[in-house]
């Protein structure tokens, strides 16, 4: 036979499209020709087939080789083609057995040596296999196997090189000691035990003395997954306090789990210790658009999309371009972004929550010169406004919470007493978001005007007070809408059914602009 096909996985976006893997072998010149839109990672193939063949003891067949990755208009990039394009060869110059190979979907980079090297996405090529009709297996990298497995039910045959897979196939089915064992799924106690281990990752609240206020807000925050802007001078505890949201935030669900658990697969920088932990990621001021959204030739998840169902803190938050802080106002609202290229285009999820900090001024002491003469503030009127007009007012207004951090005073960081544990914070927010589940069945970030009006009703009292406080400050209906939905989170802590005025007042402080200059 000089014919033969084999299926794999390619990556686009969250999906997994299926590749077919067609290998020709030809009379006439040797040659070795990839076809199908390969990317340069791809076309580098030819080599590391070429060598791994020869170094495993098989024949590299002196014919010309065409190799057609179907279908021709889908972008194939990284080296998961390899294992696929080496066994395609073998089974086409009759030196493997080819009649079980369409029970198999393949994905793995070879080594020169023949070994397999893992590969990005796993996750995701194994979510997609699972719901195919028909029993299918996998074969893979070792090191995916535990990755992949997490998928329930999903057939998976990991191997450590090229030779056991060939073993595989040229072995009867009776003899089970050559041929690939199907992997079993993490063990539940093995999965205990990782997060057992990465339990000291988040750091506790207990640390934070003071800042009574500050976490107060935060655990509105992580009650109704709103977003937040702190806003003192450096050395306040912005950062510290930012650390440790994802541990007091509710548990993930498995499908939740999963989604971010292939977001990471991706990028390739999924762990299973990561497994049900919320992400967290701070990327540096000097990020571009790109680095948060996602892009590339082949478009690849940003930070927002990793930060998919955890935290994105965003410090300095005026020191990033301002180009690049406009790109967050879809995602806040839709959670999801549309990366789209001339060549493909990609839907990232992108439901994090965002926990950003700054200073009120460029030297940072405006309006808090608590610590002395010294740090008062020297900044012009104009200069204060230039900065804190880095940030635009459709972002600002995106951003349920607006807090000011003060700097502690000595009192504050001598007293002994710690502050109330993450655990203790924990436990009330579990509670609170679990009533939300249970009434509208998501956060109540999520809700939308129809729901706002169904579950947001305040009482007369609560009702006039809002009425004044948009007259006086002059909100948007979008500001109206979110302190309706903190005072909802309010309530939901206070083991309330009615928004009151207390619950009104308290999301009116929680909403105070940046004090101009």
């Amino acid at each position: 036979m000089s014919l033969a096909v084999l299926r794999s996985r390619a990556l686009s976006g969250m999906d997994a499209p299926q590749v077919t893997v067609e290998v020709h072998l030809a009379n006439g010149l040797p040659g070795f020709t990839i076809v199908g839109l390969p990317e340069a990672e791809v076309k580098e193939a030819k080599d590391r087939v070429r060598a791994a063949l020869l170094n495993n003891c098989f024949e590299f067949p002196n014919r010309r080789i065409v190799v057609n990755l179907a279908p021709a208009d889908l972008p194939k990039e990284s080296g998961r083609f390899d294992l696929p394009i080496a066994l395609g060869i073998l089974a086409a110059s009759g030196q493997i057995p080819d009649e079980d190979l369409d029970r198999y979907e393949y994905a793995g980079e070879l080594s020169l040596s023949g070994a397999l090297r893992p590969i990005r996405g796993a996750l995701a090529m194994a979510y997609a296999i699972q719901g195919l009709p028909g029993p299918r297996g996998f074969i893979l990298p070792l090191d995916n196997a535990d990755e992949a497995a997490l998928v329930r039910d999903a057939g998976i045959y990991p191997a450590g090189s090229l030779l056991e897979v060939c073993a595989h196939f040229a072995a009867p089915e009776q003899d089970a000691d050559a041929r690939l064992a199907r992997h079993a799924a993490p063990a539940i106690a093995a999965i205990a035990a990782a997060e057992t281990a990465a339990d000291g990752q988040y750091p506790d609240f207990s640390d934070v003395k003071g800042q009574l206020q500050v976490k107060r807000a935060l655990e509105i925050a992580a009650a109704g997954r709103h977003s937040i802007l702190m806003v003192g001078p450096p050395g306040a505890g912005k950062s510290m306090l930012a650390a440790r949201l994802p541990g007091i935030l509710p548990p993930m669900t498995e499908q939740q789990a999963l989604e971010s658990a292939a977001l990471q697969s991706i990028s390739g920088k999924f762990t299973l210790t990561r497994w049900k932990r919320r992400p967290y990621r701070a990327p540096h001021h000097t990020a571009s658009a790109a680095a948060l959204v996602g892009g590339g030739g082949v478009p690849r998840p940003g930070e927002i999309s990793l930060a998919h169902q955890g935290v994105l803190f965003l410090d300095e938050l005026p020191e990033f371009d301002r180009h690049v802080l406009e790109v967050l106002r879809e995602p806040l609202e839709s959670g999801h972004i549309t990366i789209s290229r001339a060549a493909a285009q990609a839907e990232f999820p992108a439901g994090f929550q965002l926990i950003a900090a700054m200073n009120p001024c460029p030297c940072g002491y405006f309006g808090h010169a608590a610590g002395g003469v010294d740090n008062a503030c020297r900044c012009t009127p104009t200069a204060i406004s230039r900065y804190q007009g880095k940030i635009s007012g459709p972002l600002l207004d995106r951003i349920d919470m607006q807090i000011p951090v003060t700097a502690l005073q000595h009192a504050e960081l001598t007293q002994s007493p710690a502050g109330e544990a993450s655990a203790a914070i924990a436990a009330r927010v579990a509670l609170a978001f679990e009533r939300q589940l249970q009434r509208q069945n998501h956060p109540n970030n999520l809700l939308t005007p129809r729901g706002i009006e169904a579950h947001c009703t305040p009482d007369q009292a609560g009702a006039q007070l809002l009425g004044n406080a948009m007259k006086r400050l002059n909100w948007s209906a979008r500001a109206y809408h979110r302190v309706l939905k903190l005072a909802r989170t309010i309530a939901d802590l206070d083991q309330a059914a009615v928004i009151a005025a207390r619950h009104i007042a308290e999301a009116v402080q929680l909403r105070r602009a940046l004090r101009e200059p």
